[in-house]
């Protein structure tokens, strides 16, 4: 990637400042009391995490309970796969059919981002609907694609990708608790998962005020776990005024953002929050972002716990397979239109 192809650059209203502010106020959240029997401090955490999903969208933990060389070694090894020659690379390169592993042209509101990534699922194969058609119920499956090189990359992602999930669904309790709700209420949505992970590399970009390493979106699932390096240049829109504010990184922290999926469920008590990713001249990015997504034939819609005639439904139910395999169809082209999102399910 050397001078920016007219493909990168971002229309000028969509384009960074390379001045920016760093987010005061991004709630630093300690898993520890989750784990304790004191239940006045689970309740002050439940509190805690219920206010960060609903002022923010977006919230940091520590004392997660990850243990911090799975993390190195994940990121050790896209160090080392993204160092690879491109010919390397392209072995296990997606497409419309494999749609696991290496890409470098993928497009977020159809310009095209500076970055590559290593896409791998939690689940091996994963079921997803083989067709587009809301009549055909036929599954099909997708198969993680594994490099040689680095040989032991598949065996630390495999293993990080447990800790993800024992994490996610701990986060998904919480959520749970501070919504009102049973404790393991969201559990069934996860029993066939369509959850995966990314590796992200942003290598260093000549023109950074014109192109994003990802252009500004929402997070289609139910929740993402990131884990970034201490490069940084994950921007968020603040709720309360709209502007974009920089995370700074957080040494062995996660960054949690609350999906689209989550504010269907919610009933829009709590929301999804636009975010993107700053690119720079001199330094490369690394980051791995955990994407927790619910089984196939899950339909989302608000829960019923949640509706009543006082707060009606504010979305029809959708099919999460479908939903899925139509947005991943913008992967690997230039659409014309928007992609597929869930206000064309609103009420």
């Amino acid at each position: 990637m050397g001078e920016v192809d007219p493909a990168f650059i971002q229309d000028p209203e969509h384009r960074p400042k390379l001045c920016f502010s760093e987010a005061e106020g991004i709630p630093m959240i300690d898993l520890y009391p989750s784990r304790e029997k004191d239940p006045s401090a689970l309740d002050r955490l439940v509190k805690e995490v219920g206010s960060a999903c609903k002022e923010w969208g977006f919230f940091q933990v520590i004392n997660h309970g990850v243990p911090l060389d799975h993390r190195h070694k994940v990121e050790a090894a896209a160090r080392e796969f993204f160092g690879e020659s491109k010919e390397e690379k392209n072995k296990v390169r997606r497409d419309a059919v494999k749609v696991l592993g290496y890409y470098d042209t993928e497009h977020t509101k159809n310009v095209r981002d500076w970055k590559e990534v290593f896409d791998f699922s939690v689940e091996e194969p994963t079921l997803v609907p083989a067709s587009l058609d809301p009549h055909n119920q036929d599954v099909t499956h997708w198969h993680n694609q594994w490099p040689h090189y680095p040989p032991y990359l598949r065996e630390v992602c495999q293993e990080y990708a447990k800790d993800m999930v024992k994490l996610a669904l701990e986060l998904m309790e919480l959520i749970a608790l501070s919504l009102g709700l049973h404790q393991k209420r969201f559990h069934e949505f996860f029993k066939d998962q369509t959850s995966f992970i990314r590796l992200n590399h942003y290598p260093p970009c000549p023109s950074p005020q014109l192109a994003l390493g990802v252009g500004r979106h929402k997070d289609s699932g139910v929740l993402t776990i990131l884990a970034q390096d201490d490069v940084g240049g994950l921007e968020v829109k603040r709720k309360s005024d709209g502007e974009w504010v920089r995370v700074r990184p957080t040494p062995n922290a996660y960054i949690i953002n609350v999906g689209d999926t989550i504010q269907v469920w919610s009933n829009e008590a709590y929301e999804s929050v636009e975010h993107r990713v700053m690119v720079n001249s001199e330094k490369e990015r690394f980051s791995i972002p955990f994407f927790l997504n619910p089984s196939h034939y899950t339909m989302v819609e608000p829960l019923e716990e949640l509706v009543n005639e006082n707060y009606p439904a504010k979305y029809k139910p959708y099919n999460w397979g479908k939903f899925l395999v139509t947005r991943k169809r913008s992967n690997f082209m230039k659409l014309d239109v928007e992609n597929i999102q869930i206000y064309h399910f609103k009420v």
